[in-house]
């Protein structure tokens, strides 16, 4: 297998995958069960989709309003000035961020992309003023506020 082709992947491997994007705590009989092989094949093929990057990790997907983090805002970053040092140190900076749940590098009129989840509007107000705005060269950054969640799947499209 490949780590970044999926060439190499049968319609059984593709198969997992969407089983355990869906739901990672199927255990490895009952994977088995739904691709119609025993349970020791099964656990050799999901060993080596993980081996080979194309699982990357198990995770949980909590309630963020449950958790008072139900303010999502996607922030447009741009940078004043564009060196390699500069954008590293940006990434340094924005990975310690707890707020910061995503990050992208994007093109167009902004340099990053970032999805920040808060509790609300205060504490987003001290999120920029406390930390975003002591990141050194952000040229601006522009905020959108998600007033509702339409659709959100994890799910890679397989």
């Amino acid at each position: 297998m490949e780590n970044n082709s999926t060439s190499r992947l049968d319609d059984i491997d593709l198969r997992l995958l969407k089983l355990l994007q869906n739901n990672s705590n199927l255990t490895v009989k009952e994977l088995g069960a739904k691709v119609n092989l025993s349970a020791t094949p099964v656990f050799e093929r999901v060993k080596k989709l993980e081996k080979n990057g194309f699982i990357k990790k198990y995770v949980a997907v909590l309630n963020a309003e449950k958790l008072d983090k139900g303010l999502i805002v996607f922030c447009n970053v741009t940078l004043k000035e564009h060196t390699r040092e500069i954008g590293r140190q940006f990434v340094k900076d924005i990975i310690a961020l707890k707020e910061v749940v995503e990050c992208y590098n994007i093109s167009g009129d902004y340099d990053f992309l970032l999805k920040i989840m808060v509790s609300d509007m205060k504490e987003y107000q001290n999120f920029v003023l406390d930390h975003l705005g002591s990141i050194k060269n952000i040229g601006s950054a522009h905020s959108t506020f998600v007033m509702g969640e339409i659709k959100n799947d994890y799910a890679v499209p397989i």
